[in-house]
């Protein structure tokens, strides 16, 4: 669902960094850790997307944040589903 809920997010130009998230269960199984695999010139393209970089020529990009916004969505779900499940 985080996976979906990021690929869906990703601002888009190549479509790389889109089709680059996956996770891993990490802390023995009790939490999980979303990544991306889009790494050019040893940068995380996901990490400048969302925070913003500067340019070969001197320029800067803006940060555009669509990873909290996705992971919010992921997180309210799971939030509702719990609730729904204990009544």
């Amino acid at each position: 669902m985080g996976v979906d809920a990021l690929s869906k997010a990703t601002p888009v130009d190549s479509h790389l960094t889109a089709q680059s998230w996956g996770y891993k269960i990490v802390d023995r199984g009790n939490g999980i850790a979303w990544y991306n695999d889009n790494i050019q010139g040893g940068e995380q393209v996901a990490v400048l997307i969302q925070y913003g970089h500067g340019t070969g020529t001197g320029g800067y990009v803006d940060g555009i944040d669509y990873i909290n916004p996705a992971i919010r969505s992921v997180f309210y779900k799971i939030l509702t589903d719990m609730k729904r499940e204990v009544k």
